[in-house]
């Protein structure tokens, strides 16, 4: 199997991205949020985002960006210690 010139591009385009930091983006879209919090139902998000459990805000119309600071929040209050 060898490597297309486009994948070897997104190869290369990662690694720069790696070494950058890693430093991910404060405001990420609801399809990025619900891949972060392995959820599936737009919904669940809505719901999370209606109840006040996640920071988020709307720039524009139509468009809904949510705090990933606020989503790590959340999924620490609500992490389970072993015993």
């Amino acid at each position: 199997m060898s490597l297309t010139e486009e994948d070897f591009l997104r190869i290369i385009e990662q690694a720069f991205v790696n070494a950058k930091g890693n430093k991910r983006d404060k405001w990420i879209d609801g399809e990025e949020a619900m891949r972060y919090m392995r959820i599936t139902s737009k919904t669940t998000l809505q719901k999370l985002r209606d109840e006040g459990k996640i920071r988020f805000t709307q720039p524009f119309p139509k468009m809904i960006l949510y705090d990933i600071d606020s989503i790590d929040a959340f999924l620490d209050k609500h992490a389970k210690n072993p015993f």
